[in-house]
């Protein structure tokens, strides 16, 4: 288990981290806390000077006033030219280098389908290894010999054919659940890795995002924007209170821990329903609690907002059905200017940190607490900076990847937020991202951490006067 706290140190390990004796570092402190991920992140802030390089000597190959220049003095004009080039396309410069404007992308896509090294690629790619490296100190599989390592390697070669031919048998194997999540602990560099060197120009955006760690526009297995998926994400959002059903309400869980409220949102199902909790706390005043579930697997659509369509969406931006009908039924049941802490798991955090975004919802709540289990929410960012925010990260789960950042990142969470990270036993997707399977690894492997997320919503950890129920819909 490692946890994160404003970049201190964190608790304890887990019983049974295996620790490579050739690896820097230890299961008991996070990754980015490590001397090598400070070499990680400068190789790749590297990279992305190089590529910006680039493009500003492509930005003055270009310029109209070179070609002018040559004509008002031949040879200190061709010189120039030739020197530029030289920069732009040779081993000894930055590689093959293009980028930018109608002909600098032109010739950058000619490169990448035809394979020319790139300094700022080579570098980019540098860093990546060594993040993966960094990986394996708390997942050896990344290290040794095995499918995760074939694999790695034949993407190193550039030979994706047969990097996705060893997946496949992998998966045949194994399972595709236990293939996929023997990848996730560092799913988002590998993928990233595989885009800055395949012959796909449209992934490479999304890859540079990874290296730098800066959100994405897009995903960087096939480049398509998130844009491409909100066209599909509409409606103005709608939530509809439900009658009170005395059996269901008997069956929550009334404990006020953490668990308790993610057993609760497994209880709600991923149909379109949340729940408004009105708890008078230990101090007698009255705060709210809002859960929020995830995603509902099946049809990409479907008419609640808890579709993939929607939780794609949510990962880029920060409006959409499922947040507008949120808002509607805070509006209904909460108070203006009552204090709120919002729970959710998987697209049901995103929902949370979406919320804390948007200035309509701080002017008219105090936003206090965010609890986000398995969800993609690390370049997300609360407009109040007293927001506190929690992110619960099972190391095998795929969805927290979804967003550019891996759940043993060399870049840090933002000051003031928790980040908590564990590896879970059973490694089959999507059995691990489960809400109940959150749960059931805060009480049983990570209880340290259960127990200090308890600690910080002491407040909301009382007598729960009123619970109501809302279906959201996406119109």
């Amino acid at each position: 288990m490692t946890t994160t706290d404003s970049g201190t140190s964190p608790q304890a390990p887990g019983a049974g981290d295996p620790t490579p004796p050739d690896l820097p570092g230890s299961p008991s402190e996070p990754v980015h806390a490590t001397p090598l991920a400070e070499v990680a992140r400068t190789l790749s802030a590297t990279a992305g000077v190089l590529r910006d390089a680039g493009r500003a000597v492509t930005a003055v190959a270009c310029d109209p006033a070179l070609l002018a220049s040559v004509g008002r003095s031949p040879r200190l004009g061709a010189r120039a030219a030739y020197a530029l080039a030289r920069t732009l396309v040779e081993p000894a410069g930055l590689g093959y280098a293009p980028d930018g404007g109608r002909v600098g992308r032109a010739a950058r896509l000619g490169g990448v389908l035809t394979s020319r090294p790139s300094l700022a690629v080579d570098v980019a790619v540098s860093a990546l290894k060594l993040r993966v490296r960094l990986c394996a100190v708390r997942h050896p599989e990344f290290a040794e010999e095995g499918p995760v390592r074939r694999m790695l390697t034949a993407i190193e070669a550039d030979h994706q054919t047969l990097a996705l031919r060893i997946l496949r048998e992998n998966m045949r194997a194994q399972g595709p659940q236990r293939a996929l999540a023997a990848l996730a602990p560092c799913l988002t560099e590998v993928m990233a890795w595989n885009a800055l060197v395949d012959e796909n120009p449209f992934n490479d955006e999304a890859a540079w995002c990874i290296v730098k760690g800066t959100r994405a526009d897009g995903d960087p297995l096939l480049g398509t924007r998130i844009g491409a998926w909100a066209r599909w994400d509409r409606g103005p959002g709608r939530a509809v209170p439900e009658p009170q059903d005395p059996e269901f309400l008997a069956e929550l869980d009334d404990s006020g821990g953490i668990s308790g409220h993610l057993r609760n949102i497994a209880a709600l199902g991923t149909d379109g329903r949340m729940i408004i909790q009105r708890v008078k706390g230990p101090d007698g005043r009255t705060r709210h609690l809002v859960l929020l579930p995830g995603m509902a697997f099946g049809l990409p659509r479907n008419p609640s907002p808890q579709d993939l369509v929607g939780a794609v969406t949510a990962v880029g931006r920060n409006d959409s059905p499922y947040t507008r009908a949120v808002r509607k039924a805070l509006a209904r049941t909460v108070p203006d200017g009552a204090e709120v802490a919002l729970i959710g798991h998987s697209q049901g955090g995103i929902a949370a940190m979406n919320l804390t975004e948007l200035p309509g919802v701080n002017d008219r709540w105090r936003l206090t607490h965010v609890v986000a289990a398995g969800s993609p929410i690390d370049h997300k960012r609360p407009l109040d900076p007293n927001t506190r925010v929690v992110s619960l990260v099972n190391e095998h789960d795929v969805v927290p990847n979804l967003e550019g950042r891996s759940p043993v990142s060399v870049f840090p969470v933002p000051a003031g937020w928790l980040e908590i990270t564990w590896v879970d036993p059973s490694h089959d997707f999507p059995q691990c991202h489960n809400v109940d399977v959150y749960a059931q690894g805060l009480d049983k492997i990570v209880p340290e951490a259960r127990d200090r997320v308890d600690d910080l919503l002491a407040p909301y950890r009382g007598l729960v006067e009123e619970t109501v129920v809302h279906r959201l819909h996406d119109r």
